[in-house]
């Protein structure tokens, strides 16, 4: 008989309750506990959604941006900004997008110096096909519906911004 999958109790509600005993009030740590196991998880199915498009999200997600974009292009640093990653991991995203053929590498004309990567139509045509099945699965949050969709939108929003996200 094939193990199920998970543990048979909630391990985040049980570490709760040993933090109520060892350091007091556990809300705090079972919310931001709870949101980064939510990533993990969200991010796997994602990513696996992905995988057979050849995209990881972080890709996907770089596609996605330069999409939206008015010619289609933007220097590494504003997708970097945009995405909240480091230089480097830009680089590596666009390296990697540019290898599959998504995306070209081109001078910035406004910046002798610059970079700008743009999409290709085979990087458009992938984004379209990979968005469809993200929305198919939507977004691996079909466990909620759409009142509760805001509603945690509107609640992760206000975390962010007293991060200062935005």
């Amino acid at each position: 008989m094939p193990r199920p999958l998970g543990l048979p109790f909630d391990p985040i509600a049980r570490a709760g309750e040993l933090w109520g005993e060892h350091f007091g009030a556990a809300d705090a740590m079972r919310a931001a506990t709870s949101i980064m196991r939510a990533h993990q998880l969200l991010l796997s199915r994602l990513d696996g959604i992905l995988k057979p498009h050849g995209l990881t999200f972080a890709r996907y997600e770089a596609l996605v941006l330069l999409r939206f974009s008015r010619s289609g292009a933007l220097p590494l640093s504003v997708i970097g900004e945009r995405l909240m990653v480091h230089p480097t991991s830009v680089t590596n995203i666009v390296d990697r997008l540019t290898s599959q053929g998504l995306v070209q590498r081109r001078p910035n004309p406004r910046d002798g110096r610059g970079v700008l990567a743009s999409l290709t139509p085979e990087g458009a045509a992938l984004v379209e096909r990979a968005t469809a099945d993200l929305m198919a699965d939507g977004f691996g949050l079909k466990a909620y519906d759409d009142a509760q969709l805001r509603d945690l939108f509107d609640l992760l929003r206000t975390l962010r911004i007293d991060a200062g996200d935005f």
